[in-house]
């Protein structure tokens, strides 16, 4: 039988306040993951003008992270350890997101200063982000590294779990409609179009636990649209993966991998011209 108004409420209140539906305020997460980036890279939203104002936001992002903690976490040891092992963190989280500003523009021909690049490219923002919520996922923090990376998927269109792992100099080119599953392990100096996923063959749960998604390693391009699926799919180093390729095995160092169409072109102008079929 359906539940009628009263226990239909009923069963909702014992739900929100069961310990297991302790939840984070996701827009509290929103704000604070937004607020350290605008820290790191746009200090002129802060009128960051001396060394004192830079330490006092500082400072201000660290309250601000440990209700975040609190909410999932319940050892308060274990809250402040969490808290100071991520911001013992940003130093090389920063120096990182640095090299990726700058392959950014060493490598897009749109790119005029890296300025732009921190400002207003989204494959940047989009990996920053990932590389905050990739920290708490090695520190086993639960939720708030999925909740980090949603929020950069609402607002970039590219979704890259927290769990994969991605080297230096990663470059995501416009961006829109890029997928990077969890067991991913990408290397170094590596540059990717839109619309590019890089998912599991095999979706089931059973496969959790497992490797599901490729390596591709170091200096690999893969242009817009293309698919590389499974755990043991390996793209070898320096190849070069062309646009709308779909790979579910390896392929070696120094491959350029591509799709042969056939192109038509006809012209479609009106025919101005009369015939005479008269012989």
């Amino acid at each position: 039988m359906p539940l009628n108004e009263i226990e239909f409420l009923q069963k909702l209140m014992m739900q929100h306040t069961s310990a297991e539906t302790n939840y984070p305020n996701k827009i509290n997460a929103a704000i604070f993951i937004d607020a350290l980036y605008n820290w790191l890279f746009t200090p002129q939203i802060y009128n960051v003008h001396s060394t004192a104002t830079i330490h006092e936001t500082y400072t201000a992002l660290q309250a601000d992270f440990l209700p975040l903690l609190q909410s999932v976490l319940t050892d308060e040891a274990t809250i402040h350890q969490q808290q100071t092992t991520f911001f013992n963190s940003i130093p090389n989280i920063y120096e990182a997101l640095l090299q990726d500003a700058e392959s950014v523009l060493n490598f897009d021909p749109a790119a005029i200063s890296l300025k732009e690049v921190l400002l207003a490219y989204p494959g940047f923002y989009a990996v920053a982000i990932y590389r905050f919520a990739h920290q708490l996922q090695l520190q086993g923090v639960p939720i708030l590294p999925r909740l980090w990376s949603t929020h950069a998927h609402s607002k970039t269109g590219i979704d890259i779990h927290p769990a994969a792992s991605i080297g230096q100099s990663f470059f995501i080119d416009h961006g829109t409609g890029i997928v990077i599953g969890a067991t991913t392990v990408i290397g170094n100096n590596v540059k990717i179009y839109q619309g590019v996923t890089l998912g599991a063959i095999n979706v089931s749960k059973a496969m959790a636990s497992i490797k599901r998604h490729p390596t591709i390693e170091d200096d690999v391009i893969i242009y817009a649209g293309a698919t590389i699926l499974g755990g043991e799919t390996v793209i070898g180093n320096n190849s070069v993966i062309g646009g709308n390729v779909w790979l579910t095995y390896s392929v070696p160092p120094y491959s350029v991998v591509y799709q042969k169409n056939e192109i038509k072109v006809r012209d479609n102008r009106p025919i101005t011209e009369t015939f005479n079929f008269v012989i």
